[in-house]
């Protein structure tokens, strides 16, 4: 019987203790002060639209990862971008965020157009007419990005609107290039 008591009393103790646990982790998940722990929606920018997924890592350093799924239509190809992001409540202004990252992509393109101004090349001034082609040929580009951003976690809503300013760094088919991209963000949250 004292047997049967004991174990009763530490299942009771282990069920409390596992109980005071998941809340705690509850309490602490979160996004720290962000007001939501993950977030999904389209992105719709100047060089990229396409989806965006965030999601802030355990613990109350308010810090989050951000994935970008993207369709560059100028350029007929597509990019995947992955960011760390930290974000820095706004005191006065709750539910708005300002966030700053850094990250990398990597991405494919098809083809390309290719455009002469005859005019320039011969030094003539009126004398003009212009040549068109395009390559065919999938190319593959990687870079870094730089992202600085404001985010408003919509009180009553599980929306979340933020506005970016994302330039990058790419290497493509042996040319380095420097961009720059601005987009306006609308997730869910949850």
């Amino acid at each position: 019987m004292k047997r049967l008591v004991l174990v009763l009393l530490f299942l009771g103790l282990l069920g409390s203790v596992e109980g005071a646990y998941a809340q705690s982790k509850k309490k602490s998940s979160g996004g720290g002060g962000a007001g939501y722990s993950t977030g999904i929606g389209l992105r719709g920018g100047g060089w990229s639209s396409g989806l965006t997924f965030k999601h802030f890592l355990s613990g109350k350093n308010n810090v989050a990862f951000e994935g970008l799924l993207t369709r560059e239509y100028a350029a007929r190809g597509g990019r995947l971008t992955l960011l760390l992001e930290k974000h820095v409540p706004v005191s006065d202004f709750k539910g708005l965020q300002f966030y700053y990252g850094a990250g990398a992509h990597i991405g494919s393109y098809q083809g390309r157009y290719y455009f002469t101004d005859s005019r320039y090349l011969r030094g003539k001034k009126y004398d003009y007419y212009r040549n068109y082609w395009y390559d065919d040929t999938n190319y593959i580009v990687g870079g870094a990005d730089l992202i600085l951003g404001l985010e408003y976690k919509m009180e009553d809503l599980p929306f979340v609107i933020g506005v970016d300013y994302k330039p990058f760094f790419e290497v493509f088919d042996g040319y380095t290039g420097f961009y720059n991209d601005a987009a306006v963000s609308l997730r869910f949250a949850f």
